[in-house]
């Protein structure tokens, strides 16, 4: 199907108004992605701070700190109420 040089200039300005949205939007993606990179440290520090104050608390009080097998520290593992730090980490999302 042959088309008029009107459509064929029509056809090449629609194509380069996609690709320069497909580029803003490329640009705009990278930076919705750097924000959520910064608040996911923010969030690693935030539980660094609170894992920190639940430890020294658990210290203080005598309680030991135990792994869940993941890593986690529990003070209250194997029981079945969730731990302070949990309950904390829920509160706050």
């Amino acid at each position: 199907m042959k088309i008029s040089k009107e459509q064929e200039d029509l056809y090449k300005k629609t194509m380069e108004a996609a690709k320069k949205e497909l580029e803003d939007m490329d640009s705009q993606m990278e930076k919705e992605l750097q924000q959520i990179r910064e608040k996911l440290a923010q969030m690693q520090e935030s539980k660094k701070y609170y894992r920190q104050i639940y430890e020294g608390a658990a210290h203080l009080l005598g309680v030991e700190v135990e792994t869940d097998g993941n890593g986690n520290q529990d003070a209250l593992a194997g029981s079945s109420k969730a731990s302070p730090l949990l309950q904390i980490q829920k509160n706050q999302s």
